[in-house]
C-alpha cells in the first residue's frame, strides 16, 4: 500500500557492537520498513508524504486508486505541479500543504487534484508535520479522501449522533446476544431505566410480558434482515412504580461490519416510538362503535319478539359478544329482598341466555353478595376472584369458570326489578368503569322488557 524510494539499511541497536561487514552477505530488507509499508498499504485513506524540500517520499495504494498514479510514478517527484495539480494551482496547493511544517497539530484543506486520466477530483486533506530525530520538522504527511466520501462519512456520523440525542424516537442497539449496548434518552425513559444501567443486561430484566415477540423479531433481523414496514409490539415493563403495559411501534435494522469481506452481523438497531395512548384511544373508539352497533341490533331483534322475556334475553345475547362469557338475570320476588334466577346462559359451553326452568326458588346468595350490593346501592358492583380463588365462583352461585363479575341493577318506572350479572373467565381482563357504563345501558333496555313481562303476567306481579 505504501512505496518509498528512500534507501533502507540495517541500523545498529544501542547495545550492539560494530561488526566487520567485509565478506558478509548482502543485508536483507529491514522488517520495520516492511511493516510500515504494509500498514500504509492497508489504510482506507489515501496517504502521501513529503520531505522538507517537498519531494514525494510515500504514496499508498488508496492514493493510487483515487488519482490513478502508481507509487512508482509518484514517489520522487517534487511537489504536485504538472501531474497531480494544475500548473496554475500548484504553487498555492504546495504552499498550503508544506505550511503544516510550521504549526503543531493537523491542518485541513480542500482543493482539486488531477487524475492520471486528466479528470479532476475534489479532495479534503489533513496534513501534519513529521519531526526528525533532532526534533525539528523533517517533512509533511498528508492523508486525503474524496470530498463526497468524507461528506458521506460525516453525514453517517451526524445521523447516528442525532438519533442518539433525538427525543422523538427511542433507539437501542443490541448485540448478537440481544443485550443493549447503546440506549438513547427517550428509550431509557420508556424502559424505566438509566442510559447506562440497562447496558449489558438481558432484555428479560426489563420486559415482563411480550419478551418472546420482541426477541423473536430481533433474532429474525439477525438471521434474515430487517422486515418490511413497522411492527407494533405490546409489552409489560417492570419499573420502580410497578408493571406498565405499553405498545411500541418498532422498526429494526441489521448492523453489519463495513470492514469485513463477508457481512458479519454486529447486532440490531431497534427504533421505536411509544404509541400506547393512541392505541388505547383507537381501541376504545372501536369498542364503542361495536357496542353501539350491538345495542342497535339488539333493539331491532327485541322489537320482533312477541314475548317480553324473550326480548329481555335478546338484549343480553347481543351484549355478550366480545364483552362477557356468561349472563344471569335475578329478579326480586314480591316485596322481599330475595332474588330469584329467571334466566341464564349455559354454565358449561357458550350459549344464548334463556329462561330457567322451574324458576321461583330464591338463589342462596350470602349477605355480602355483589348482586345484593348492586340492588341495595341501585348501581353497579364489580368483583374479581383473589389470586387463590378456591371455590370463589361456586360459593356465589356462579359458573365455576367465572373469575370476574359485574352486577348491575335493573330499574324501571322508579322501581328496582332485580339484578343482571355479567361474568368473565380467566382469559379475559377484569371489568372496568367503561364496562359498567355499557352494562348499565344494556340493563336499562332489559329492565323495560322485564317490566313489560310482569305487567302482562309473564313473571308475576312485582
Amino acid at each position: 500500500m505504501s512505496a518509498s524510494r528512500s534507501e533502507t539499511t540495517n541500523a545498529l541497536g544501542p547495545d550492539e557492537p560494530e561488526r566487520d561487514d567485509v565478506g558478509s552477505p548482502e543485508p536483507g530488507p529491514v522488517p520495520g520498513a516492511e511493516l510500515l509499508a504494509a500498514l500504509l498499504d492497508g489504510m482506507d485513506a489515501a496517504l502521501c508524504a513529503f520531505d522538507a524540500d517537498g519531494t514525494v517520499t510515500h504514496w499508498n495504494r488508496e492514493a493510487e486508486r483515487i488519482l490513478g498514479w502508481s507509487p512508482e510514478e509518484a514517489v520522487g517527484r517534487r511537489g504536485f505541479a504538472g501531474w497531480a495539480v494544475r500548473t496554475a494551482d500548484a504553487e498555492e496547493v504546495q504552499g498550503r500543504l508544506m505550511a503544516a511544517m510550521d504549526v503543531p497539530g493537523r491542518t485541513v484543506h480542500e482543493f482539486a487534484l488531477l487524475r492520471k486520466d486528466g479528470g479532476r477530483v475534489l479532495v479534503r486533506t489533513q496534513s501534519a508535520r513529521v519531526l526528525g530525530a533532532d526534533g525539528k520538522p523533517a517533512g509533511v504527511y498528508c492523508a486525503f479522501s474524496e470530498v463526497h466520501a468524507q461528506i458521506d462519512l460525516e453525514r453517517a456520523i451526524a445521523l447516528s449522533e442525532a438519533l442518539f440525542e433525538d427525543e422523538s424516537w427511542g433507539l437501542v442497539l443490541v448485540d448478537v446476544d440481544l443485550r443493549p449496548t447503546v440506549v438513547n434518552g427517550y428509550a431509557a425513559r420508556v424502559l424505566g431505566a438509566g442510559r447506562t444501567s440497562s447496558l449489558g443486561r438481558p432484555l428479560g430484566e426489563l420486559v415482563v410480558q411480550g419478551l418472546e415477540e420482541l426477541e423473536g423479531a430481533l433474532h429474525h433481523v439477525l438471521a434474515e434482515g430487517a422486515p418490511r414496514g413497522l411492527a407494533e409490539l405490546w409489552v409489560t415493563l417492570s419499573t420502580a412504580e410497578g408493571e406498565r403495559r405499553r405498545c411500541w411501534r418498532s422498526g429494526f435494522l441489521r448492523l453489519a461490519s463495513p470492514l469485513a469481506e463477508e457481512p458479519v452481523p454486529l447486532g440490531v438497531g431497534w427504533l421505536f416510538h411509544d404509541v400506547t395512548e393512541a392505541k388505547l384511544a383507537e381501541q376504545e373508539a372501536d369498542r364503542q362503535r361495536f357496542r353501539s352497533s350491538q345495542l342497535h341490533r339488539a333493539g331491532r331483534a327485541a322489537a320482533e319478539c312477541e314475548d317480553s322475556m324473550e326480548a329481555a334475553t335478546a338484549y343480553l345475547d347481543f351484549a355478550l359478544a366480545g364483552f362477557a362469557d356468561h349472563a344471569l338475570i335475578d329478579l326480586l320476588e314480591g316485596e322481599g329482598d330475595r332474588l330469584v334466577r329467571v334466566a341464564a346462559t349455559p354454565s358449561g359451553a357458550p350459549g344464548p341466555c334463556v329462561a330457567v326452568a322451574g324458576a321461583g326458588i330464591p338463589v342462596r346468595y350470602p349477605q355480602d353478595h355483589p348482586a345484593l350490593q348492586a340492588a341495595d346501592r341501585i348501581g353497579s358492583v364489580r368483583a374479581s376472584a383473589p389470586a387463590v380463588a378456591g371455590d370463589w365462583a361456586a360459593e356465589r352461585q356462579w359458573p365455576r369458570d367465572a373469575v370476574h363479575a359485574l352486577c348491575t341493577v335493573l330499574r324501571s318506572r322508579g322501581r328496582t326489578l332485580g339484578v343482571v350479572t355479567f361474568l368473565r373467565g380467566a382469559s379475559r381482563p377484569a371489568f372496568e368503569r367503561q364496562d359498567a357504563v355499557y352494562a348499565e345501558s344494556v340493563a336499562v333496555l332489559a329492565a323495560s322488557a322485564l317490566d313489560l313481562a310482569r305487567l302482562t303476567g309473564g313473571q308475576g306481579d312485582g
